[in-house]
């Protein structure tokens, strides 16, 4: 094994150290709405810090490998791609830690009828799905599964648009939930980024595999 090989296995591994670390984001920021546990979303919120140092870490990797190894052709566009994802991933981590605050700040547990009228947790299990979905394709440099992304994130995108409606029609009957149906709607937005980023990183994965570039088609 060359040097440069090992310093693109050794900047994979951190990658997908970082994707694991935010899809755990993920799934305790959905288990603390459901449960209501505070205690779960403090926690989210100040694992957010061991988020950024990955990206941080990451991003010097990729300027090492840059100016010391020069890469060309498939190790080139593995560091690029891996420069975005690494952009992309700390953004989901940041919106995990958007949502464990909204948490932190309700005085109640949230309501199971405004929850399944917007098909809430369907859309956030689907979030989470997506960004696990990319994590194996980039393991298994699988292209196809990066491309099923773009199909996946029509659920999130077809309940994103449902949701004001629905939670414009709850607020008429339940005045005195106003707020909490007003950041259920903000996570909801928030779940909708998540398949946009999840789609940014699936074009990432086409690019460094196939060399073809899907941005903006």
């Amino acid at each position: 094994m060359t040097h440069l090989q090992s310093e693109l296995k050794s900047l994979k591994t951190d990658i997908i150290e970082m994707w694991e670390l935010v899809i755990s984001q993920l799934d305790k920021s959905l288990i603390s709405l459901k449960t209501f546990d505070k205690d779960l979303s403090r926690e989210v919120i100040s694992n957010e810090k061991r988020v950024n140092s990955y990206e941080l870490k990451i991003d010097r990797d990729c300027e090492n490998i840059f100016a010391l190894f020069n890469p060309v052709a498939v190790d080139l566009r593995m560091v690029l791609a891996t420069l975005k994802i690494n952009s992309n991933l700390e953004r989901i981590g940041d919106i995990a830690e958007g949502i464990s605050k909204l948490i932190t700040n309700e005085k109640e547990s949230f309501d199971e009828t405004l929850l399944e009228c917007t098909r809430f947790q369907v859309m956030f299990e689907a979030s989470i799905h997506i960004v696990k979905d990319v994590l194996m394709a980039f393991e298994k440099e699988d292209t196809q599964l990066a491309r099923s992304i773009f199909k996946k994130d029509e659920l999130l995108d077809e309940i994103n648009a449902e949701a004001h409606q629905f939670i414009t029609r709850y607020i008429k009957d339940h005045l005195d939930k106003t707020g909490q149906a007003l950041n259920v709607l903000s996570v909801i937005r928030k779940l909708e980024r998540v398949g946009d980023q999840g789609k940014n990183i699936a074009e990432e994965i086409i690019f460094y595999l196939e060399a073809k570039v899907l941005k903006h088609k």
